[in-house]
């Protein structure tokens, strides 16, 4: 197969900077020498490939839009979101790991935490010194986190945890745990580190999607932390939920890297692919599919693009990167299923990625705000009417 080409039928790279492209162009370089050639092992194996996380710190990939001298990399967002791009192009569960550790474990520590815990915990987690987990999801409440049943009661100087938490992406990896637990009927955000008394974190495994990601349960038994674990300016459901709309911006950007894949290979194959004695690239049903997945990138591509202006010049809603994650997900399944479509009995082999990332895209499109969430949090937005019950 040819080296990956990344489609860019509108000439988008017209509406980067220099600094914007030089970045995407480092990271998939990496990507292309270090991630591309052990993911597909991993993904069969069911381990994550845990030697990129130092290199990723090295580069700069974890929360890189956050300050520098948390010793984060101080990018904007557009080139935060082309980090993403590149690194789900070579699977969802490496741009997972990611997204954990910079928008649902930096950034509450930077947003609601002290400056002591941003001082102590912010460079480690840049670094990929330490590492992180985000525990909202629980196993009775995941579109509906405001009926969460962790507490946290006040205890001297300490804060006593119980409840469960489900689906937490690095769960068994993580040094320490950005826990939401209601405190006196309120929602706070907590930090939990490893081998607090109490505290567990068993993997979960027999995933049929993002095997090439640490997935864990989350348990807390009467689990003491100090008060200063506490994020003080952490209150109410929006805390978390704000941590979401930041991971859900990652999302958008990073699904189009799984798209554009499956996009290249299936493209490469249908020209190279001799069927009737031509290639099945010149056949009409076969182009239709590729013009298909062509124009639904490049429509992924300047949605994403405003989205990371507005972002960037501070007037972005979060019912934009609902509509951003909600469209480019579905498209993103839809090009990787086309794609699998393309290449025939071939696809379902480990020697091509598409079925491989039709496999995770099936979880992103659940996780962080399923399809259906979306769809009811912008018919909110554009009709006043809140349809969630």
């Amino acid at each position: 197969m040819k080296p990956f080409e990344s489609p860019d039928y509108f000439n988008m790279d017209e509406l980067l900077s220099d600094e914007e492209k030089m970045i995407r162009s480092a990271v998939r370089e990496w990507v292309g020498e270090n991630v591309m050639p052990v993911i597909e092992k991993a993904y069969l194996d069911a381990v994550f490939p845990r030697d990129l996380i130092p290199q990723m710190g090295e580069l700069g990939l974890f929360g890189p839009n956050l300050p520098e001298k948390y010793g984060c990399a101080g990018t904007n967002n557009v080139a935060y979101g082309i980090m993403m791009q590149e690194l789900e192009r070579a699977d969802s569960g490496v741009r997972s790991f990611a997204s954990v550790q910079g928008s649902l474990v930096m950034y509450p520590i930077y947003a609601y935490g002290t400056e002591k815990q941003r001082q102590h915990w912010l460079p480690k987690l840049a670094s990929g010194e330490k590492i992180g987990c985000f525990g909202l999801t629980e196993p009775d409440h995941g579109s509906d986190p405001g009926g969460m049943k962790t507490t946290a009661v006040k205890d001297g100087n300490s804060y006593i945890l119980n409840g469960a938490k489900m689906w937490i992406t690095n769960g068994t990896l993580a040094d320490v745990a950005v826990v939401w637990a209601k405190l006196d009927g309120t929602v706070r955000g907590f930090l939990v580190e490893k081998g607090t008394p109490g505290f567990s974190a068993p993997e979960m495994h027999n995933k049929h999607s993002l095997r090439a990601s640490v997935t864990s349960e989350l348990i807390l038994q009467d689990c003491r932390i100090p008060a200063e674990n506490l994020l003080p300016e952490s209150g109410g459901l929006k805390s978390p939920l704000g941590c979401l709309t930041q991971a859900r911006y990652g999302i958008a950007w990073g699904v189009m890297g799984a798209a554009m894949a499956c996009y290249d290979e299936a493209l490469n194959y249908a020209k190279t692919r001799i069927q009737f004695d031509k290639p099945i690239a010149s056949f009409q049903l076969v182009q239709q599919k590729l013009v298909y997945m062509v124009t639904e990138i490049t429509k992924m591509q300047l949605l994403s693009l405003q989205l990371g202006r507005l972002k960037d010049q501070k007037k972005f809603k979060f019912t934009h990167v609902s509509m951003a994650k909600r469209n480019n997900v579905f498209q993103a399944l839809e090009i990787a299923r086309l794609a699998r479509d393309i290449l025939g009995a071939n696809g379902i082999t480990a020697e091509y990625q598409s079925m491989r990332h039709m496999c995770n895209l099936e979880t992103v499109k659940t996780y962080e705000g399923t399809h259906d969430i979306h769809t009811l949090i912008i018919g909110a937005d554009i009709t006043g009417i809140p349809a969630y019950s």
